[in-house]
């Protein structure tokens, strides 16, 4: 990612902001089993529980990211996405790293995440391991499923560089 990006507080009512997300969220209900899908809406995204953030390079929207406390020392990733024009420049990579130093931060010991396990979730399984996220079984009220892929990463160890 050039300098020129930014990662900042997302703001939820920001018509670009709310474009990209209704765009992340239909793209992977559509990729995603009836009832399988567990998007975070709007409502969700601005619940007390969660930090949201969007990444800006310059003027233009690229990537979104959140942190839902799930308790003290646990959090999940929620609404990763990156602009479908923006993929494949590390601009997930960094709102993934952003995530995972916030969550550092909190004093969360674990960060864990669902996402479908179609291959059209491919590249994002892709990055999660590549930043340390290692399958585990379902969390926080989530149940087995075929079509959902759970990863956690154990924040207790060293930082990866």
């Amino acid at each position: 990612m050039e300098t020129s990006t930014q990662i900042r507080t997302g703001d939820t009512y920001d018509p670009r902001v709310v474009a990209l997300l209704d765009h992340h969220v239909t793209a992977a209900r559509a990729q995603t089993a009836p009832g399988s899908a567990h998007a975070l809406d709007l409502a969700g995204l601005r619940a007390p529980d969660v930090a949201f953030w969007t990444g800006w390079d310059g003027e233009t929207l690229v990537a979104t990211g959140a942190l839902k406390t799930l308790s003290a020392s646990h959090g999940e990733v929620k609404s990763m996405h990156t602009l479908q024009t923006a993929r494949r420049r590390g601009y997930g990579g960094r709102m993934l790293r952003h995530i995972i130093t916030e969550a550092r931060a909190r004093g969360m010991t674990r960060l864990s995440l669902e996402t479908g396990s179609w291959d059209y979730f491919k590249p994002a399984h892709a990055l999660y391991r590549a930043h340390g996220f290692v399958a585990c079984g379902p969390f926080e009220g989530y149940v087995e499923d075929p079509n959902s892929l759970f990863l956690a990463l154990d924040l207790s160890a060293p930082a990866r560089r």
